[in-house]
Parts: structure tokens; sequence; C-alpha cells
């Protein structure tokens, strides 16, 4: 069972289904990079790590994924309230093509930031490397990290393990994390080709969102500590979360949860705790010239795109470009929406007494 209880700090009463759009806000991209790192600054982290994770953070609010944005930072915060801050990454074992990083409990935009860093620099010298990357937690989007590497061209996969929040396909008892899966490929485009899966219906985020907000979860996104379907935030942090995909999103998940104790994590990591994270680039021009590679790549998107939609269904597209796009769109405009009492929160973090007061 999932140990919920740095989370029972505050239990608001649910709203009722009309009453859960949450009242939004803009908000200029500036600012909000500006009120992150001052909020992460404030815990304690360095500028330059603070930087990192803001831009980690702002790119998923910008790409539409709020719940891990600026949300985000108030998770930090409560898990540095019962752990505190580590910002300690050593490197244990390394080869001209390998590496393998403790995280000594850091957080993990900031850990799995350096083993894409490492990823890169060997795959461009040695052609393929692999760097796996242990006790951290929180390592975020990880389209994040196959972008940066498309931009040098590179083909990557990742993967990153979790506390065990998710149930596996017929089961209500939580055995792995939501546990992300992502390929990324460089095009010649501009929008690499990104697969970005998240192995869980919902993301921790969502419930830990939801829970601050006072909002009921999806449908079907969870069960309670006795397996009945629950839409209540605490109960399913008592319970676990459904599986998206089934017995295949299952077996995906289990995959995941492997790869990461390659990296180095138990099996079953505690909460929030000693997750694993495995990133391996390949140098495609290993293979065939680099810009014949992402020729064939933008081709067959351009074929893919042109292949007709079932009757009621919209264009079809590769992914990452719904993604990419909603970014430009954010960007361009200088702006985007995010849940007031997010910032109103981060704002009273900021704005309390001491420098560390928060925590």
């Amino acid at each position: 069972m999932i140990n919920a209880q740095p989370f029972l700090h505050f239990r608001p009463q649910l709203r009722g289904a009309k009453e859960q759009n949450t009242p939004r806000m803009k908000i200029r991209v500036s600012e909000a990079v500006a009120l992150a790192e001052a909020a992460l600054q404030k815990m304690g982290y360095k500028p330059h790590d603070a930087t990192i994770t803001a831009r980690h953070l702002i790119d998923s609010e910008l790409r539409g994924f709020g719940a891990a944005g600026l949300a985000r930072v108030l998770s930090i915060r409560d898990r540095l309230r019962e752990k505190g801050l580590k910002d300690e990454i050593t490197k244990t074992l390394e080869s001209p093509s390998t590496a393998q990083l403790n995280g000594h409990d850091s957080l993990g935009y900031l850990v799995a930031q350096k083993a894409t860093e490492i990823a890169i620099q060997k795959a461009k010298q040695t052609g393929v490397a692999v760097v796996g990357a242990s006790d951290t937690w929180y390592t975020g989007m990880l389209a994040y990290y196959a972008e940066q590497a498309a931009r040098e061209d590179l083909v990557t996969v990742i993967a990153s393990n979790a506390s065990p929040w998710v149930a596996p396909s017929d089961g209500y008892k939580p055995m792995f994390g939501t546990n992300p899966f992502c390929v990324g490929f460089p095009s010649g485009t501009g929008t690499p080709v990104i697969y970005d899966v998240g192995t869980s219906k919902i993301l921790h985020a969502d419930i830990l969102l939801a829970q601050r907000l006072g909002e009921p979860l999806p449908p079907d996104s969870a069960y309670d500590s006795a397996g009945r379907v629950t839409r209540d935030p605490i109960e399913a942090l008592q319970g676990a979360i459904a599986v998206w995909g089934g017995h295949r999103g299952s077996g995906l998940a289990i995959t995941v949860q492997l790869l990461g104790a390659l990296a180095g994590s138990p099996a079953l990591p505690g909460n929030l705790e000693e997750f694993g994270f495995l990133i391996i680039a390949i140098n495609p021009a290993m293979f065939r010239p680099i810009d014949e590679f992402k020729a064939e790549i933008d081709a067959y998107s351009a074929k893919l795109r042109q292949s007709p939609p079932l009757p009621g269904k919209g264009p079809l597209r590769m992914p990452y470009e719904r993604s990419a796009a909603v970014r430009a769109r954010a960007v361009e405009s200088g702006e985007f929406e995010v849940q007031d009492e997010i910032v109103d929160m981060l704002r009273r973090m900021i704005n309390s007494e001491g420098p560390r007061a928060s925590i």
C-alpha cells in the first residue's frame, strides 16, 4: 500500500462536477519562469539548479501538461518538508560509452538532465551511449530530454521508474510507478518525432493537483485500498492508480520498472525516492548518412499526415506534433493559462518569512 502520509496535510472538500473548473488566469511565460525559480530558491536550491528545474516545469506548462508544471513546485516543497534538500550527484561507474550516476536523493530534474548531457556527449563520441541514474525522484517529462538529444541528431530510448503507485491489469494493489517510456528521433523539419507515454491512466501529479484544488479524479482512473473504483484523491493515494492499456500497458509498465532497476534503483522503490532513470542515445550516422536518415523520417511523416482519417476524425499527425504546436502558440503569445490557486500558493510561499520558512 502507498504511504500517503506526506500528502495528507490537508483534505479540501471535493467540488461537484459542475464546480470543478477551477478559476484560471493568464500568466506571462517570463513571469512564470521567474515565479518557479524564486520558489525553488526559497526552498534552498542554488540559482543554477532552480533555473534547470524551472525551465523543465514551464516547458510542461507550455505543452499543455499543467499537472507537471507550476503545481509540481508545491509537490517538491511537500517532499522537502519530509526529507530535506539534497543536491549531490556523483558518477559511480564509467566507460567510454556508459556511465552510472548516484543522485543521492537529489531532485530528478537535475539528475536526469546531467544523465542526458553525458549520454549526448558519449554518443557523439562513440556512436552509442547508455547512462543510468539512481536514487532520485521526480524526473519529469521524458520528452524534454529526448528533444535535447534530437537537436543533436541523436535517437534516444528513455525509461524512468517510480514508486509503486499503479496497480497491474486485473489487480488493485500498487506494483509499479506511473513509469513513462519514451523514444525520440531527429527530423529535418525542426519538430522531432517523440513518443512519450505514461503507463498509468493518470499521473501521480494529477492526483496531487486534484487534492490541492478539491476536485474529483476522472472516472475509472483509480482504486481505494480495498479495490473499489474511486474519484477521491486521498483514497487514490492510499490505494492505487489504474494502469493504461490493459494487460499491454501493464506489461510495458513492468518492463520500465525493471529498466529502472537496471539503472540502479530497487525493483520497488520507496515512496517518492530511489527512482531509476535510463537513457540510451544512438548516433544514426553509424548506420547511414544523417541527412538521409532525417529525410526518410520527414518523408514518412508527410505520408502519414496525408493518410485519410476515419469519418469524423481529424487529420493524422506524428507523435509530439500536437504538444509542440501548443507550445509554439504559447511562446508566440508569450503567455499561458494556469489555475489562480496554484499561482497564489506559490506567491504566498515566496513571500513567507525567512529564507526557508516554507519548508
